[in-house]
Order: structure tokens, then C-alpha cells, then sequence
């Protein structure tokens, strides 16, 4: 009976008030009654909706939903081809987004290409990216143990400081070569040469340490090197970088050295009082006089405040999000809190922004002559014999053993997404034209998908699975 009844109510709702609302649309439709805002339209009902569809298809909000969505689904996708082949997903991730961009999708589909990736879009896409590019710096202090640094053996200090000097100082020398040539018309020497140097020099710490806890190799002996020389490689070319980034953006040697001693106040105020603050926070946090939204409220807040104050100094955002993860309580619970809120977000929608960014910057039908291709082969063989050459040299040099020190190169000589965050920088400050970009983001790509098979051909010599021929 109250089923019946509810029914009956919920008719009757349907009936009186639809009644009412036809009335009066039928009245406010007539003649008479034009109402408060008149409206004319003399168009077939089909024709309206075509054009409104189209038209909403190019509206802003749209179009970056359905540019996310392709990004993330091809990224996806080669991300795990790649995977299954043995290869970082970085490494699909940014072949996805060179295949997006005008190297083979605006090649073979200009069409398509132009409707997706309107010129007028790009910049959404630099926000949202560069969004994605500061949480993810800040997960990479994080997961930055700085003890390694402080406690590592001084073999790992030399291999490290190796891996950065010989790698900058060819860098540098090849840019006696190239910089007439692929340099742009406002970049000077000094800005293309060091940059070339730095762009040499980096090492991706994340991907090193996924390949190394991949491979089980995280308490080993060579594992525990490798890590503290990436890790001290990390801090080091970062910190270079901002320098170089302070020089070039300061105009003027004394204008440089000012927006160092604000880079050096700013790291002495987050290494000292805002780490005590945070410290002191989250022990409030643990005794529950504060809550979860309070403590993470905190957290983030220091992070934008510090990206900001970064990019206000005249270095990169980016470097802000570095220092605040770095600086976060040593706390490995909160840490990982923290880490698989943001985590997702970022690696999964941000990042790939960033690689379809990258590709659409990355142009190689611009290597259409035999000097582009001399000048691509000169960087890759500077880039591997300075990376791999270097710190294999000198992990040889302060005792480790022959197949030891080839593993340490070959790690060392990973660049990932680390490199390509350092060519887009040098792209947007308009030290990197985009011939020079494109070998460079070949280059970071070649070098990193040499890790694996470099290491396995190793391991296999290292554990006998070549065989020496029997007498």
C-alpha cells in the first residue's frame, strides 16, 4: 500500500509540474509576448547544433580536455610497449610525444595535427606541464636521501664530480663546433656553451634508481655507489644549473652574483628555519593536535610559496620544488603519504603533458642535411663518451673492478626525463633553437635506452654467461 501510494505521489509531482512548465513555454512562445530577451532564430534545429558543436570544439576548456585525453591514452600506451621491451615507460612516454607532435603526426596528418594542436593551445598545455614538472621535482627531493650524500666514501664523490666535468668540459669544446651554426640569433657564446656543458652533464636519478631497483641491485655494493653518485650528481648539476640560469637571466656578471646571494638566502632560510617549522608541525601532527587537511595544507603551501620564490629570484619554479622536497621532515610515513597523493596526478596526467610539450618542440625533419647529421653524431658521441666514458674511467681509477666500473657508466650515462626538463628550460630562455633541441632530445633518448641492453651484456660478463671457448 505505501508502495502504490509513493508511486501515485511521484506521478502526480510529474504531471501538475510538467503541466506547469508547459504552460508557460507555450505562452512565453506567442507572438505577443517577446519577453525579456527576444530571440530570433531562423535556422534549421540541425544546422544550429552542427554549429554550435563546432564552435565548442574549439573553445578553450574542450579542446585541452580531448588534448589530455589523446596525450594520456598514447602515452599509456607506449609507456607499456616500452616496458614489455625492457625499457624505462620515460622512454615511450616521450617517443609518444615526439609521434604527436610535427615529426610524424603533423607530418602525415597535418589536418588533424593543426584541429588538436592549435597553435593558441600550446600555452595551456606549457601551464598545465610545468605544474605537473614542480610536484614531480618536489617528489624527487623527497625521495632524495640526502644521507647518502653526507655519508658517502670519497670514491663516490670523485666518480660523481667526474661524471659532471668531463661530460661539461666536451660540451663546451663542441660548442666551438656548433654554435655558429645551431645557436639562436640573440644566445650568446657564453650561454650556448655552458648550457651545451650542463645539458652534457645531467644524470636522471629517478630512472637510474628505478633501473637499479629493478634490477635488485639496491643493497649491493655497486647499487649503494651508483645511487650516491647519482644523487650527488643530482644536487650538483641542479645546483650549477641555477647559477648558469641566474647569469643568463641577470644580463650582467654583477647582476649574476646578486641573484646568487638571493638563490644562497633563500637555501639558508628553507634549510634552517623552514625546516625546523615543518619539523615542528608535524610533531604536532603525530601528538593529533592538528589534523590531516591542516598538515597537508602546510606541506603545500611551503612547496607553491617556495616555487614561487624560486621564480621570482630569477631561476626556474622548478628549483623551489626541489629544495621543499628535500627539506620535508624525515619522516618516511609522511613521505610516502605524500608521495601517493600527488603521485598519480603527476605521473599519470602532468607528465605527459610535458612529453607531448617536448615533442611538438622537437622537430626531425630539421635534420635534413648531412651537417645536421655530423653535428647529431658529434653530440651522441661527446654525450656517451663524456657521461659513460667519464665516470667509468674514474670509477676504475679509485679501485672499483673493470665490470663494475662499465655498470657505473652505463647508469651514470642514463639522462631521461631529467635531460629533457634541462632542454626545455634552455628552449624557453631561447638558448636552444629547435634544430639543436631536437638532437639534443634524440640524444637524451638514445642515451638512456642504451642503459639496459649495456647492462645486461655486462651482468652476462660479470656472471659468466659468456663462456670462454673450450681448449
Amino acid at each position: 500500500m505505501k508502495f502504490a501510494r509513493t508511486l501515485f505521489l511521484y506521478f502526480a509531482m510529474i504531471l501538475v509540474f510538467g503541466g506547469i512548465i508547459y504552460f508557460l513555454l507555450r505562452t512565453g512562445k506567442s507572438p505577443e509576448h517577446n519577453g525579456i530577451f527576444p530571440v530570433s532564430d531562423s535556422s534549421p534545429a540541425g544546422s544550429s547544433f552542427y554549429n554550435g558543436f563546432r564552435a565548442h570544439l574549439k573553445d578553450t576548456l574542450p579542446l585541452l580536455l580531448l588534448q589530455i585525453v589523446v596525450i594520456i591514452s598514447f602515452t599509456q600506451l607506449l609507456g607499456t610497449l616500452f616496458k614489455k621491451i625492457g625499457q624505462p615507460a620515460v622512454i615511450g612516454e616521450t617517443v609518444a610525444g615526439i609521434i604527436l607532435g610535427p615529426s610524424l603526426f603533423g607530418l602525415l596528418f597535418p589536418g588533424g595535427f593543426h584541429f588538436l594542436f592549435p597553435p593558441e593551445s600550446i600555452e595551456n598545455l606549457k601551464f598545465l606541464s610545468q605544474i605537473g614538472l614542480i610536484l614531480f621535482m618536489f617528489i624527487v627531493g623527497m625521495e632524495l636521501d640526502t644521507r647518502l650524500i653526507r655519508n658517502q666514501a670519497l670514491e663516490a664523490l670523485v666518480i660523481s664530480h667526474a661524471s659532471i666535468l668531463i661530460p661539461y668540459t666536451l660540451g663546451i669544446g663542441l660548442s666551438f663546433f656548433i654554435y655558429g651554426q645551431f645557436a639562436t640569433a640573440h644566445s650568446s657564446f657564453f650561454s650556448f656553451a655552458l648550457f651545451m656543458g650542463i645539458a652534457m652533464s645531467i644524470t636522471a636519478f629517478p630512472v637510474l634508481a628505478r633501473i637499479i631497483r629493478d634490477r635488485g641491485l639496491t643493497s649491493t655494493k655497486l647499487g649503494v655507489l651508483a645511487i650516491s653518485c647519482a644523487a650527488s650528481d643530482d644536487v650538483t648539476a641542479w645546483c650549477l644549473l641555477a647559477l648558469l640560469i641566474a647569469f643568463i637571466k641577470s644580463g650582467s656578471v654583477s647582476a649574476g652574483f646578486f641573484t646568487i646571494g638571493l638563490v644562497l638566502l633563500y637555501a639558508a632560510i628553507m634549510l634552517i628555519p623552514v625546516r625546523i617549522l615543518l619539523n615542528r608541525i608535524l610533531r604536532v601532527y603525530l601528538k593529533k593536535k592538528i589534523g590531516y587537511n591542516f598538515l597537508m595544507a602546510a606541506m603545500f603551501t611551503m612547496l607553491l610559496i617556495s616555487a614561487y620564490c624560486t621564480e621570482m629570484i630569477g631561476i626556474h619554479a622548478l628549483f623551489g620544488g626541489f629544495l621543499a622536497g628535500v627539506i620535508m621532515p624525515k619522516n618516511d610515513d609522511l613521505r610516502k603519504l605524500i608521495s601517493n597523493r600527488i603521485s598519480d596526478l603527476v605521473i599519470v596526467m602532468l607528465l605527459p603533458l610535458f612529453f607531448v610539450l617536448t615533442g611538438l618542440r622537437t622537430h626531425a625533419g630539421l635534420l635534413n642535411h648531412g651537417t645536421a647529421w655530423i653535428s647529431f653524431g658529434l653530440i651522441l658521441l661527446v654525450a656517451v663518451g663524456g657521461k659513460f666514458g667519464g665516470s667509468t674511467l674514474a670509477a676504475r681509477l679509485v679501485g672499483q673492478s673493470w665490470k663494475d666500473s662499465l655498470s657505473i657508466g652505463a647508469l651514470m650515462n642514463t639522462r631521461g626525463l631529467m635531460e629533457l626538463i634541462v632542454l626545455n628550460i634552455g628552449y624557453d630562455m631561447g638558448v636552444l633553437g629547435p634544430e639543436i633541441f631536437s638532437m639534443m632530445v634524440m640524444m637524451a633518448l638514445l642515451t638512456t635506452m642504451m642503459t639496459s641492453p649495456a647492462l645486461s651484456i655486462i651482468e652476462r660478463i660479470k656472471t659468466g654467461y659468456i663462456k670462454p671457448v673450450p681448449e
